[in-house]
This record gives C-alpha cells, structure tokens and sequence, in this order.
C-alpha cells in the first residue's frame, strides 16, 4: 500500500524528519507543535531500555511516535479520549509498522478516558514511565476554539490536571518517572497535585522562546514515592 492509501479525507500525511517516521494529522484538528517535539526530548533522557510508557492525551500519537526513535526497545501505550483522532493515530502507527520504520507492537492506542482507564487494575503500576502533554487551560480561561478537538485538546473538559496526575500515580509502578510539559501559570497546581499523590517533583526546566522574555512553558519530572530534592535546570530556549 502507498502511504496514501492509509490517509482519510481532510488528513495529511507529514514527515517528522526521524528516521523515516511519518504522520497523519487533521487539516482542521489540533496538530502537534513544538511543545510535543520538546516534551519527547525531555522525557527521551530518562527513560531507559525496554521501558513501559504511558502518554496520556496522545493525540495523533506523536510523543510515542517521536520517542520510539530516541529509546531503545521500549514499549507505549497511548490513550485518546477522541474516537476519530485515536482512529488516526492507529492508522499512523500502522502506516510506520508498514514502512519499518517502526518495530511492530511497540506502540498501541487505547481509546477511551484516563480517568475510566486509572480504574483498571490491569494498568495499576504497570509503567515505569508517563508522559503528557495535557490541556493547559482550565475551562472558562484561554481562547475556546469552535472545532471540538481543539477544544478538548487545549481545555479541562474530559479530565483536569489534577485527574491526570492522579491518574499517572495509579498507573505508574514505585519510584516510576512521570514527565509533563506545561504553561507557567500552572506550576503551582502542578507541584500541589503531584504532591497530593505521592510524585515528587524531582527537576523543573523552563523554556523560552526568547533569553528576554519570561517562559512560555516549564518541563517537570518527578518519580512515584521519591526522596524531596528538587533542582531548576537552566533554562532551554527554543526558536
């Protein structure tokens, strides 16, 4: 089949410039941007061979897309509450799996809600690592989108922030890594939640689009039942 072939109407195929790997996203959906891109760089450092990972809100399926070229032999688990853009990331993983530019079975896609998946006790601290790129406003803050997946990808509405970190606790096993990016106005919910569940917040790492300015979003990484100690790694700045 030709990569067309895998593609519905208003969809694009793209390529992510890593080995080979390609994309299916929406012309008029959320597409992934350069806070996925830096997100799977972050995460990529810690984790480690044959790791289990959880995304949650994967989207199109990017992060785990992008981290199967920067970790070895690991596996990931994807969950998408949006029928049509978990259909979409299924498609892409199926569509690299095809061109063998992605080892088959290593990346699945679960349709449903992190808030009913936390609920499985198949998934209770079955992952050695989480990631997240989640909504960053909360609803009634931010612009609202008229297209429903932007909405829901921008906006708390199916889960919070507070529901995903708790989530992530559930599913992750002792001193398990969970790394997140978000907006600055957030940290202090997110550093309040992780505590409230048991992550520790071990390292936070502000981005910046410009040396200038103020941050535009903060990484974090913190681990399951771990020792406080908390350090600021110097700023990355991004273009």
């Amino acid at each position: 089949m030709d990569s067309e072939d895998y593609m519905l109407q208003g969809e694009t195929i793209d390529d992510l410039q890593l080995c080979g790997l390609m994309i299916l996203q929406k012309e008029k959906a959320f597409r992934f941007g350069t806070d996925a891109v830096v997100l799977s760089n972050y995460a990529a450092k810690y984790i480690g061979k044959g790791k289990r990972v959880l995304d949650i809100g994967t989207g199109t399926g990017i992060i785990p897309i992008l981290l199967s070229a920067k970790t070895h032999n690991c596996t990931f688990v994807g969950v998408e509450i949006q029928k049509d853009i978990a259909d979409m990331a299924k498609r892409s993983v199926f569509l690299n799996e095809q061109k063998g530019t992605l080892r088959a079975g290593s990346i699945s896609v679960v349709c449903d809600n992190i808030c009913k998946i936390a609920g499985d006790r198949d998934f209770h601290g079955t992952f050695d690592c989480v990631v997240t790129n989640p909504p960053y406003y909360k609803l009634g803050t931010g612009y609202l989108n008229e297209r429903d997946s932007l909405v829901l990808a921008r906006h708390e509405i199916t889960c919070t922030l507070d529901d995903i970190i708790k989530a992530a606790c559930v599913c992750l096993r002792p001193l398990g890594r969970f790394m997140m990016i978000n907006r600055p106005e957030r940290l202090a919910d997110t550093i309040e939640s992780l505590r409230r569940y048991g992550l520790e917040p071990k390292e936070i790492q502000f981005v910046y689009a410009d040396a200038t300015l103020r941050p535009v979003m903060f990484l974090v990484e913190a681990v399951k039942g771990g020792g406080a100690q908390l350090i600021i790694e110097k700023g990355l700045v991004i273009n």
